[in-house]
């Protein structure tokens, strides 16, 4: 019998608004795995976080967490070997490019999943900005069109945020701040020259789309800092082993760090063995756009394309320990059933949990 978590980013609905939402969600499924629960806990993000709650539970599940300091995930070496790409002996960032925008007092960097940047537009915006980066003494490597890799042995004492904690965010309070920030904004100018008139954002604004121009380093990690984490994980425990991971309509930079990406969901529940963690990220686009309809689409897609075959498989017993792990910007929630728990006929079936 298989162990396996569902983690859910976003799929807790923001609170002010999660009344509503949940009358209108239609997931008995759902409903089933939450409300037949043989734990459950509701966990707020600590207040000195860089990066959103699953970010840091999905870190902490493959050993790659910085510790409970509230810093972002060490992904980048991860990251980087998915890609078939050798971080070596050096300190690297994901890169992403980005669009930062002038609100009316402040800066906001957008959604980089509304970018829809394209593989050539991604490739020829990289070899535009290669020479910036060499320039100031930085390599930086090529994993997709939107997931590079910054060399930066220096900046130990920078602090970072991920992409998602920063986005629709005042930037003044996520930009990248310590010792090494001035290098850093020093390289953001140069490359946003470059970038100013290239032909890529000249073909995009033209087509209606945002311009690329600016770029996002976090997850910053090393062999050594993954070893140093992985020895963390292990003091608390006799051994550490990292379930397997698949990854879902989710960023590059995690689904670089899966060992399964599945076309459906779905698609993994047929060769269940030993322990699997299972991350779905279409809830996120919605959500932080705030467009609830979108949100309740893509929930009602997992309720019909995941939870109602997890649901079957949990009560043949084929699934041993169900952990499912909901979140929005400020928190989670976690909870697990069994088949045993599913048993319990006198629990209503009910989404109040979502709550």
């Amino acid at each position: 019998m298989a162990q396996l978590t569902l983690v859910l980013p976003f799929a807790l609905p923001a609170p002010e608004f999660a009344p509503e939402l949940v009358r209108a969600l239609q997931a008995p499924a759902l409903a089933a795995l939450l409300s037949k629960s043989s734990s459950s806990r509701r966990l707020p993000l600590p207040a000195a976080a860089r990066a959103l709650p699953h970010e840091l539970w999905i870190a902490d599940a493959l050993g790659l967490s910085h510790g409970d300091q509230g810093l972002v995930p060490g992904v980048a070496a991860g990251a980087m070997r998915g890609f078939g790409l050798d971080p070596g002996d050096g300190r690297w960032f994901v890169v992403n490019p980005t669009h930062i925008q002038i609100a009316r007092t402040h800066l906001l960097m957008g959604d980089t999943r509304q970018l829809d940047l394209r593989e050539d537009e991604g490739r020829a915006l990289f070899d535009s900005a290669r020479s910036c980066f060499e320039e100031a003494g930085h390599a930086l490597e090529y994993g997709a069109a939107d997931t590079w890799f910054m060399r930066a042995d220096a900046w130990d004492e920078i602090s970072t945020s991920s992409p998602d904690a920063a986005v629709g965010m005042n930037l003044t309070d996520w930009m990248p701040s310590g010792p090494p920030a001035r290098a850093f904004r020093k390289l953001q100018n140069e490359v946003q020259v470059t970038w100013y008139t290239h032909p890529v954002n000249a073909e995009r604004e033209a087509r209606g789309q945002s311009a690329i121009n600016s770029f996002w380093p976090w997850g910053e990690a090393s062999m050594a800092t993954e070893h140093a984490n992985m020895l963390v994980a292990n003091a608390g425990l006799r051994s550490f082993h990292p379930p397997r991971l698949a990854a879902w309509s989710v960023p590059g930079w995690l689904g670089a760090l899966a060992q399964e990406r599945p076309a459906r969901p779905a698609d993994v529940l047929g060769k269940l063995d030993g322990s699997l963690l299972l991350v779905c990220g279409n809830v996120a686009a919605p959500a932080i756009a705030a467009d609830w309809g979108g949100w309740l689409e893509q929930m009602q897609l997992l309720e019909t394309e995941l939870f109602a075959p997890v649901l079957e498989r949990v009560r043949a017993g084929a699934v041993k320990d169900l952990r499912l792990v909901l979140s929005h910007r400020d928190g989670h929630l976690e909870t697990t059933t069994t088949p045993m728990a599913q048993r319990k006929f006198w629990r209503r079936p009910t989404l109040e949990s979502l709550m």
